[in-house]
C-alpha cells in the first residue's frame, strides 16, 4: 500500500497549504488571489485523489493479469477546464492565474515529497 501512504502524506501537505490559504483569505485584502489558490488547490487535491485511486486499480489489474485501463487523464483535464471556466466566469472573486497555480499544487507537492523522501532514504 505504498501508493496509499504517499497519498496520505501528500494530502496532509495540501491540507496544510489550504489552511494557510484560508488564513490569507481571511486576514488580507487579497481575497481573489487566495480564493483562486483555494479553488485551484482543492481541485488539485481532487485530481491527486483520482490519480491515487486509478494507480491502485492499475496495480491490482497488473497483478491479476487483467487488461490495464487508462489512468484517468481525461477526467483530470476536465477538472482543470472546469476550474478555468469558473475562474473566468467570476474574475472579480477568483483570480485566474492563482487558480492555475493552485491546480499545479499537487504536482509540486509530489515533486517536493519525492526529493524529501529521497534525501531521507540516503541517511
Amino acid at each position: 500500500m505504498e501508493i496509499q501512504d504517499l497519498f496520505i502524506r501528500q494530502r496532509k501537505y495540501i491540507f496544510t497549504l489550504l489552511s494557510l490559504y484560508v488564513l490569507g483569505y481571511g486576514f488580507t485584502s487579497y481575497q481573489s488571489v487566495f480564493a483562486g489558490l483555494i479553488f485551484g488547490t482543492s481541485l488539485s487535491l481532487f485530481n491527486l485523489w483520482l490519480l491515487a485511486r486509478k494507480m491502485n486499480n492499475f496495480g491490482d489489474s497488473v497483478v491479476q493479469g487483467k487488461k490495464v485501463r487508462s489512468l484517468g487523464s481525461l477526467s483530470r483535464l476536465a477538472t482543470g477546464a472546469l476550474a478555468v471556466i469558473v475562474a473566468m466566469e467570476y474574475p472579480d472573486r477568483i483570480n485566474l492565474m492563482f487558480t492555475i497555480l493552485g491546480l499545479m499544487t499537487a504536482y509540486i507537492v509530489i515533486m517536493i515529497d519525492f526529493f524529501v523522501q529521497s534525501f531521507q532514504s540516503r541517511k
